[in-house]
């Protein structure tokens, strides 16, 4: 950093010329040379807590620095002098708060004891003496040479100079910083990042840990008691997902989410709570803490349908769930098995054979990432051998996007990776291939790829339905039935298909029923025409067809026929129409009302095509099929998976896994919730007061010295 001070000087003609101190020398800008400084590192440290805080021109001391006069002559023009001039002397009104070290090569200041280079601007020393000893001018008679301990003056706080934040603010914005990294309160324990923001400005005081919990918990109660009220004006059904994992601490939580699609085509998808389960953990554990929650938000009769990890303890809760409900007389409950647990224990199946061999690529990914030259030569050789482009760091996760690419490395880079190794034989010799293991992992590489494309469009997919993700795994399951009835598929690959269709046929098993069936035909580009066949049963289509006539009857509807009427008139731009189209539309309206009904008609038209927005596409058709578009926000909210996608398969779920088992019990529920909820557009919000945070910026951008956190500054 360079440190730049400016000097007043007075010249012949006795106008201004400014020195530019740079790094550790002086030069002049109109033509005088200084002296060397002797730049000390105590000193730099010193000039660089100075130069951090924000100054105008105008804050910038101007110290005068007097040029020698001859006393016999009473000029300054040195063409005059006939006398050697006296030697320059340095004198100011804050040298009397320093003294001279007996080597006379320092000075030491008399309130702290710091020392700074002989040769330093006195604008620095008076700057110091501002930053670090406020009050300092009214101190004269306590200031005295330090013996063994540097003298405490107290600071009037009155007396601060440059500060322009607000403390409370600034803590308003920590509050921020350890929601959004996940970071407990305690953070603020570590005395060296207080010590980091007393560097900035000694006066900044912190809020203890205990007063930054309990600030958490105070916004945590106000911002769920606005969740509350959200819920209370959803007017669809509500799915629920479902997470369990062990911290550090040997705790059991669960994660409860709500997820939903609104009037308006949007879904929408929120945390909350996460619960702590009580020992022995079991499916009634589960229960009781899951009927709290739903309890709480006043939702436990609107619950559509709960997906979550797969564990038996969670099937028993669910099952529990339902009898309750169901003796309740509530709407229909059902239980949905997360597919992405089960394509991921599916995977690992698969990939058990190969395990050793996949343990040496990463080793070998590993060496590379840590060393730039062994990059360079990865990327020179790939060119060479045109094996394709490489981003670096590797992705070497143990999830299967990491895994993957290890599989990638051998199948697509393998002359890069061998001549890589022979180059670095003495500590990479032990990690070579040979033809038989290069040629197992080219099988199971091939093998996986479908499984890997799947798994990359459920990461990358908008909304993965549950029609869509049914129709996915339907392909998973014809991929390894393919492989296990090929005659070119060694016996090793033969055993772990066998493996993984057991696992898929569990999962079929308990994925088929009537509710999955309707939430897979109510995505439009699924239908009847792309469902799996084990879940394509003619007596699920009748009861789909009793389902809709029941619980969403033309009773609820009183406006079908205007809203019919309204889109053919814009669908003609709304000009008038004949007499003979008006006769048809008529008896087009009433064939549709006594020989069908909106779930026949929708059945009976294409398929849309699969990269178009399921939401968009309801949005535009719901004045076509104004009963069934109620009962597709209901059903399409309903969740394949028990946690996002990305969060299972990709390497960004190492990160989710650490953060979920490292937050302490004290504070893992207020952290993660609002952090949720924050990510999902909600203001934090303190009591009755939202804290808006653009506005906190602002004020420390203008360097504003506003009062303190009140309601009225806050909002």
């Amino acid at each position: 950093m360079v440190i730049v001070t400016f000097q007043n000087l007075k010249s012949e003609s006795d106008s201004n010329q400014l020195i530019l101190v740079r790094g550790a020398k002086a030069s002049v800008v109109g033509g005088k040379t200084g002296a060397l400084m002797d730049w000390s590192v105590n000193n730099s440290y010193k000039n660089l807590k100075v130069d951090m805080e924000p100054k105008s021109m105008m804050d910038v001391a101007l110290i005068p620095i007097m040029e020698p006069i001859d006393g016999a002559s009473g000029t300054s023009d040195k063409a005059n002098h006939t006398t050697k001039p006296r030697k320059k002397t340095m004198t100011s009104v804050y040298l009397k708060f320093f003294e001279t070290t007996p080597d006379g090569k320092n000075r030491k200041c008399k309130f702290c004891g710091q020392s700074y280079s002989i040769s330093t601007a006195t604008g620095n020393l008076g700057r110091h003496l501002s930053n670090r000893h406020p009050g300092y001018d009214r101190s004269d008679d306590s200031v005295s040479t330090p013996v063994s301990q540097p003298i405490v003056v107290k600071k009037p706080q009155t007396q601060v100079k440059g500060s322009h934040v607000d403390f409370d603010h600034l803590n308003w914005l920590l509050i921020k910083w350890i929601i959004l990294a996940s970071l407990p309160p305690s953070t603020f324990e570590e005395k060296w990042l207080s010590n980091s923001f007393k560097f900035l400005n000694p006066t900044i005081h912190i809020w203890s840990s205990e007063k930054f919990q309990a600030v958490l918990n105070e916004v945590f109660k106000s911002m769920r008691e606005d969740i509350r009220c959200m819920l209370a004006n959803v007017t669809s059904k509500v799915s629920i997902t479902l997470d369990f994992w062990t911290s550090f601490q040997q705790i059991f939580y669960m994660s409860i989410s709500c997820q939903w699609i609104d009037e308006h085509w949007s879904f929408h998808k929120l945390l909350l709570d996460v619960s702590r389960v009580p020992s022995p953990y079991g499916s009634s554990e589960i229960h009781h803490t899951l009927i709290k929650v739903l309890e709480l938000y006043n939702i436990e009769t609107r619950v559509l349908s709960c997906t979550h990890d797969n564990s038996t303890h969670a099937f028993h809760a669910w099952h529990t769930l339902k009898e309750d409900l169901d003796s309740q007389k509530a709407n229909p409950f059902c239980y949905v098995p997360c597919a992405a647990h089960a394509l991921s224990s599916v995977i690992d199946d698969g990939l058990r054979s190969t395990k050793s061999l996949i343990a040496k690529i990463r080793e070998f990914a590993l060496e590379v990432n840590s060393s730039s030259e062994m990059i360079e030569e990865f990327n020179q050789f790939t060119t060479n051998y045109q094996e394709g482009n490489w981003k670096f760091p590797l992705d070497v996760s143990v999830r299967w996007s990491g895994t993957y690419q290890m599989l990638d490395i051998v199948r697509k880079a393998s002359k890069t990776m061998e001549t890589i190794i022979r180059k670095h034989e003495e500590t990479l010799g032990r990690l070579q291939l040979n033809s038989t293991e290069k040629n197992a992992i080219n099988l199971i590489h091939a093998f996986l790829e479908p499984f890997y494309k799947t798994t990359n469009d459920m990461c990358t997919n908008k909304l993965p339905t549950v029609g869509l993700v049914l129709f996915f795994m339907d392909h998973i399951s014809e991929t390894i039935t393919g492989c296990r009835e090929s005659r070119h598929s060694p016996d090793w690959l033969k055993n772990a298909a066998i493996e993984m269709a057991t696992k898929v046929r569990c999962y079929n098993d308990q994925v088929s029923n009537i509710f999955t069936y309707m939430a897979a035909i109510l995505d439009p580009r699924i239908k009847i025409e792309l469902i799996p066949e084990s879940l394509n049963l003619d007596n699920y289509l009748e009861e789909a067809r009793s389902h809709f006539v029941r619980n969403y009857p033309t009773t609820h509807f009183p406006s079908m026929i205007t809203s019919y009427r309204s889109t053919q008139e814009l669908e003609d731009g709304g000009s008038s129409v004949s007499f003979a189209e008006e006769i048809a539309r008529k008896r087009r309206r009433a064939s549709m009302g006594t020989t069908t009904d909106e779930l026949t008609q929708y059945l009976s038209e294409p398929t849309a095509p699969i990269p178009i927005d399921v939401l968009e596409w309801w949005k535009v058709n719901s004045t076509r099929y104004p009963r069934l578009s109620v009962m597709a926000r209901d059903f399409l909210a309903v969740q394949a998976t028990s946690v996002a996608p990305e969060d299972l398969f990709c390497s960004k779920g190492d990160e989710v896994e650490r953060t979920k088992q490292s937050i302490p019990y004290s504070s893992i529920q207020s952290v993660l919730c609002i952090r949720s909820w924050t990510e999902c557009g909600m203001k934090l919000k303190y009591k009755s007061t939202e804290i808006d945070y653009e506005r906190l910026m602002e004020l420390a951008g203008a360097g504003e010295n506003v009062g303190g956190c009140s309601e009225k500054k806050l909002k």
